[in-house]
């Protein structure tokens, strides 16, 4: 149920969230390079905003409970993703995605959740499992939101959206119960003494963790933001239903490698699984710099999309692996917010690289950092004890 919950959210987010540069256009942006920006500017906002308020959201889930925080981060994002809707123009847009950002966080939610309920020899397997979910419905809710916008039109998708995230709160209200946990004390709710309570081989692991996840979400968002800007170019007409098509494809393609990925780590280990799709996600980024048609577009965004599948569960694995149950809801609202700093800076990063210099530009940008992510895993990581 928690997976059906998971899948249902991030449907919601991903039926509009392609869509941003489109939606921007729509808002009475014409300009390519203004184009550009904003969509950097709006991508950005609710990562800024998560990366502040997911180590508070963390701390809440240690004291009050996780599923609670599922539960206000679903509520919070549907009520802003639908009031996307009645934005009037690029800086109303803006705004709200910074609200989204603040009262959203359903991964990290779920993971918390997921993690602290699992045992240690099933970790890599769940955030395997979880992480489908979030792919799957990365997959599905592009593709069909662009359907959706073709028929019922931008502002229509975002309010649908909305209103899938609201209607992912039933499962968990009525079907998930959270197993009993204690309640840390309350000097050991500080950001640095969840640190120090890992452990002193475990604090060095962990910050190189979330350095990685940073990197990871870095790459990831800043292509994302870009590549409708590439299908722009390439399609300027039906984009919307072509840029769904390719995040579809792609998001199949993450799903099928979060669920295969953990048993070719049982025998690789998670730390040399990682690191060698991060420098096959960073070729597949540079082909995309130099895609000049929908299909190689395509192809190159589905192998991109398979190797962040395998990346990141295989980090929030080592993650869940390395923090001690008690402070995990803490950790993994730094992860949190070390995803929504790569997530906010993708976007800022991508769009600034498109709006200055080029597209491809950006996209060469991203698939710098991804090799950058590879060496980081392969030289300063560690393989976590199951």
């Amino acid at each position: 149920m928690l997976w059906f919950a998971q899948f249902t959210a991030i449907f919601g987010f991903s039926f509009a969230f392609p869509f941003l540069p489109l939606y921007i256009k729509s808002l009475g942006v014409a300009d390519p390079h203004e184009l550009a920006l904003w969509t950097g500017a709006a991508g950005g906002a609710s990562g800024f905003a998560l990366a502040l308020l997911s180590p508070v959201w963390g701390l809440l889930a240690d004291r009050y409970g996780r599923k609670p925080m599922l539960i206000r981060a679903m509520v919070g994002g549907g009520v802003t993703v639908g009031l996307m809707a009645f934005a009037r123009g690029p800086l109303d847009l803006v705004f709200l995605r910074l609200l989204q950002g603040a009262f959203s966080g359903t991964v990290a939610a779920t993971t918390t959740l997921v993690a602290t309920g699992t045992p240690r020899a099933r970790v890599g397997w769940a955030m395997g499992i979880l992480s489908s979910a979030v792919a799957l419905g990365s997959a599905v809710g592009p593709f069909a939101g662009g359907l959706a916008a073709g028929r019922i039109g931008l502002r229509n998708t975002f309010l649908a959206g909305g209103l899938l995230l609201l209607l992912a709160v039933a499962p968990v209200i009525l079907a998930v119960r959270e197993a009993p946990f204690q309640r840390p004390a309350r000097g050991s709710l500080g950001v640095l003494p969840s640190l120090r309570a890992a452990g002193g081989g475990s604090l060095a692991a962990i910050a190189v963790l979330l350095a990685a996840q940073t990197l990871l979400q870095l790459a990831f968002s800043g292509a994302q933001s870009v590549i409708p800007l590439k299908l722009i170019a390439i399609v300027p007409h039906d984009t919307a239903t072509v840029t769904g098509l390719a995040f579809g494809v792609a998001g199949v393609a993450s799903a099928t490698a979060a669920v295969l990925y953990s048993r070719v780590a049982a025998r690789t280990g998670y730390r040399r699984l990682a690191a060698a799709t991060a420098t096959l996600a960073a070729g597949a980024l540079a082909l995309l710099g130099v895609a000049p048609g929908v299909a190689l577009v395509i192809l190159a965004t589905t192998l991109t999309g398979f190797c962040f599948g395998t990346i990141g569960p295989a980090t929030s694995a080592m993650l869940g692996l390395e923090a001690p149950v008690a402070v995990q809801g803490r950790i993994f609202g730094l992860s949190a917010s070390a995803t929504a700093l790569g997530f906010a800076l993708g976007p800022l990063l991508g769009g600034t690289m498109a709006g200055v210099v080029s597209v491809s530009a950006a996209l060469f940008t991203t698939a710098g950092v991804a090799l950058l992510l590879g060496v980081l895993l392969s030289a300063a990581a560690r393989e976590p004890q199951r």
